[in-house]
């Protein structure tokens, strides 16, 4: 079976507030999604989230590098051979949200075609994951009764905890408030996106020291190698890296350069392919791993639960899946459900993803 052509959707979603970070401000989610043709009949599909201020991708950027150069370097190509299609796609450099969203709707065929699902493929270790809720930037007050909401009504009882502002006033703050509201059984971690420098991490760690906070995530900015690696010497809980590790060398050398005792994978930028590879990697470092969220649609959660349900490296921690939550509305014909703070990974062939076509009709952006 082979490739026959390659669609690149663009539409916007809005979402029901602003998500703040520090590295960014999302008020819509601004997506494309992917679909590869077969001449076989079958469609595989997936999701591409540009994330201009952390990888330069845009929406207007995916959609013409798909239509532009990887649709033709790969129509022709059979869905099996998916390192001819990579070494095609990296004539290009960069584009990674482009590139993983064309390797997931691959793979997406290649589980219809055998009738098994992906995360069968892939390892098929579990059917289920626990979820973990990022809570992003707003007065302490509202950040604790979005994650009081999320918990009762979901079940969920980890969170991401988006700082990076003033890590002395307003982020520190906001962790504590977290921590006092929600108790000791409540797994809290924090993700600066690279918004502090390496001192002031820091220093606002050892304010948070008795927080129990399960690790940290990109406190700060990855160029600064040399206080990268000074910060995981003074640090108590684990480092680790996020939009520093896009692929797999980046992985390698934050490692072992000592600059990130952990890694977060998303599908969403290296695909299943390349995060497959990741997961071994870390395997053999022994190094532990969070499945992280790119803000994704429940198109992209359900690829991410897919890839992380399959192996047990990366079903140990709650993944990163309820981003969705906070759309006004998703493309998928049949919601995906988060209860008791688990989600289920679907186990039809492929990756399950039915498209509700009036919605993308609605959404879409380029007619």
């Amino acid at each position: 079976m082979k490739i026959t052509a390659i669609e690149a959707i663009p539409y916007a979603i809005p979402y029901r507030k602003p998500l703040r970070f520090a590295s960014g401000e999302i008020l819509a989610a601004e997506h494309v999604l992917v679909r590869v043709h077969t001449d076989g009949g079958l469609v595989g599909q997936a999701d591409a989230p540009p994330r201009p201020f952390t990888y330069g991708e845009t929406q207007a950027s995916v959609t013409s590098v798909i239509r532009d150069f990887f649709a033709p370097a790969i129509t022709g190509v059979g869905i099996l051979e998916r390192e001819v299609v990579h070494a095609r796609m990296d004539r290009t450099v960069a584009n990674p949200v482009a590139k993983a969203a064309i390797d997931m709707a691959i793979w997406d065929v290649i589980g219809q075609s055998l009738n098994a699902s992906v995360s069968e493929l892939l390892g098929g270790y579990t059917d289920r994951l626990r979820v973990s809720h990022m809570v992003g930037f707003a007065p302490p007050e509202q950040m604790v009764a979005e994650a009081e909401r999320i918990r009762d009504e979901y079940g969920i009882t980890t969170f991401k905890v988006k700082v990076g502002r003033d890590p002395f006033t307003d982020d520190v703050a906001a962790v504590r408030a977290l921590r006092e509201a929600m108790g000791p059984d409540v797994e809290l971690y924090i993700d600066g996106n690279r918004g502090w420098t390496a001192r002031d991490s820091a220093r606002a760690l050892r304010q948070m020291v008795d927080l129990d906070l399960t690790f940290a995530e990109e406190l700060c900015p990855a160029d600064d190698v040399l206080g990268r690696r000074w910060l995981v010497s003074q640090s108590t809980i684990p480092m680790f890296a996020d939009e520093s590790v896009a692929r797999p060398g980046e992985v390698t050398r934050e490692l072992l350069s000592g600059s990130a005792t952990g890694i977060s994978i998303k599908t969403s930028r290296t695909g299943f392919t390349t995060s497959q590879r990741l997961v071994g990697l870390c395997e053999g470092l022994g190094v532990d791993v969070v499945i992280g969220n790119q803000i994704d649609t429940q198109i992209g959660s359900l690829c991410a639960a897919a890839f992380g349900a399959a192996f047990p490296l990366t079903a140990r921690r709650p993944a990163e899946l309820s981003n969705f939550l906070d759309q006004t509305d998703d493309l998928l014909a049949e919601p995906l459900e988060i209860a008791d703070g688990e989600l289920r990974v679907r186990q039809g062939p492929g990756l399950g993803i039915a498209i509700d076509e009036d919605k993308l009709a609605h959404y879409r952006t380029d007619s």
